[in-house]
């Protein structure tokens, strides 16, 4: 155990990442496995309320029946002296509220991939029988290496059993809330696409869909929702293409019967118009945005080297071109895609951080931070670059044929906890 540590169970804490009116989150390190961890400890006296006590349970053992790579994992839920903690993988990032908060929008394309991979967690919920209930910015986790990941099922319940509110109840955030919800009536999936509705339509536009009524005004926001009318994504900006803006539209509807009926059907939606990105896809193209736009910046020891492996195109762009341009112009087109592609589909760096396997650092003479060129002279796989002198391989260099494209050196920053993020959402 490091030197003055307090050591909890499996877990060694290492340092406070934050504190709210539930508890306190903490960053660790589960000993037994050697992996970062995160624990949010109950505030002391919040169990009074025994609907608290249940919520803080309940969020762990809803978790705990979700395995996706798109939502947080809860380890375990423990007591040590009184005190009760979830255990839960510790996601190295940001959240969405945050990115929101410092870049005002997102462009459409890394929006969409950032809500595929969100839909794909909430299918995975929806599967196990769960409505998550308080989807948010803030409860969308976005790593370092473009991960998505959802987060904080405090108020979640089961599709067949009993919520922890009752009628007339409020919990959660109402600008993201279906009317259902807001009437503290059941609900289901609908209302969790209804939340995603709202969160794409401000990562789109940098605004809600329906803001919070002010002084003066007659209508409630609940009055607002039923009624479905809302300023119209592409009047806010105009390059969201229309199949978007159709599918936010129609989760954003009042009556849930009128939505999208389930994430799967969204998510399939999405994936044809994208050109069915993998997984991997979607983080590189969403590590590469966060890193253009300084959401994070490279630590102290660390050197970060991004690389382009390229989306896959949307069959759906070929036939407008086939129809618009007639056959004769077809074959240029392609050849015109080909050649020059369209740098939203073809600048999607990945993000490399950890080492993989060590190489000489003379394979790197003379690489320095700010370097471009198409490959790493006598090595050509792109490459990491540590403080000490340690230079790691990506390994299979397949998927990665333009090769380097930048390097940002880490300075001198504040260390390794610089720009932790718990997955406790806020």
């Amino acid at each position: 155990m490091a030197k003055g540590r307090t050591t909890l169970g499996n877990f060694e804490v290492v340092t406070e990442i934050a504190s709210g009116g539930m508890g306190t989150v903490l960053l660790a390190v589960q000993t037994s496995l050697n992996r970062a961890a995160v624990l949010k400890k109950a505030r002391p006296g919040i169990f009074e309320l025994a609907e608290l006590e249940q919520r803080f349970e309940n969020e762990a053992r809803t978790a705990a029946t979700i395995h996706h790579q798109n939502v947080v994992a809860v380890y375990d839920y423990f007591t040590h002296r009184n005190d009760r903690y979830i255990a839960q993988e510790f996601v190295d990032g940001t959240d969405l509220a945050a990115v929101l908060h410092e870049q005002g929008s997102i462009p459409w394309r890394v929006a969409a991939l950032i809500a595929l991979e969100a839909l794909r967690g909430l299918e995975e919920i929806h599967a196990v029988g769960t409505v998550h209930r308080d989807l948010k910015p803030s409860n969308i986790l976005l790593g370092r290496r473009g991960e998505t990941k959802i987060a904080d099922f405090g108020i979640a319940i089961d599709q067949k059993g009993k919520a922890l509110t009752t009628p007339g109840m409020l919990v959660g955030t109402p600008a993201y809330m279906p009317p259902e919800q807001l009437r503290g009536e059941r609900m289901d999936g609908r209302g969790d696409l209804f939340a995603w509705g709202v969160v794409v339509y401000e990562m789109l536009t940098g605004e809600l869909p329906y803001p919070e009524p002010s002084a003066g005004e007659n209508e409630t926001l609940l009055q607002r929702m039923e009624r479905g009318k809302h300023v119209p994504v592409r009047r806010h900006t105009g390059d969201v293409p229309h199949w978007l803006a159709g599918l936010l539209r129609r989760c954003l509807r009042g009556k849930a019967r009128r939505r999208v009926a389930t994430a799967r059907e969204l998510r399939q939606a999405i994936e044809r118009r994208l050109g069915n990105p993998s997984p991997a896809d979607c983080r590189a193209a969403i590590a590469c945005w966060l890193w253009d736009a300084q959401v994070f910046q490279a630590r102290k020891h660390e050197t970060v080297v991004r690389v382009r492996p390229s989306l896959p195109r949307s069959p759906a762009h070929l036939i407008r071109t086939a129809v618009l341009l007639g056959a004769g112009l077809v074959f240029s087109a392609v050849l015109l895609i080909y050649f020059l592609p369209p740098k939203h589909l073809t600048y999607v760096p990945a993000v490399i951080v950890d080492p993989v396997k060590k190489i000489p650092l003379d394979r790197l003479e003379g690489l320095e931070a700010g370097w471009e060129a198409g490959t790493i002279p006598g090595f050509g796989k792109g490459a990491v670059e540590g403080e000490g002198g340690e230079v790691s391989s990506l390994g299979d260099p397949e998927g990665f044929g333009a090769g380097v494209e930048s390097v940002a050196d880490g300075g001198r920053g504040s260390g390794a906890e610089e720009g932790l993020r718990a997955g406790s959402g806020r």
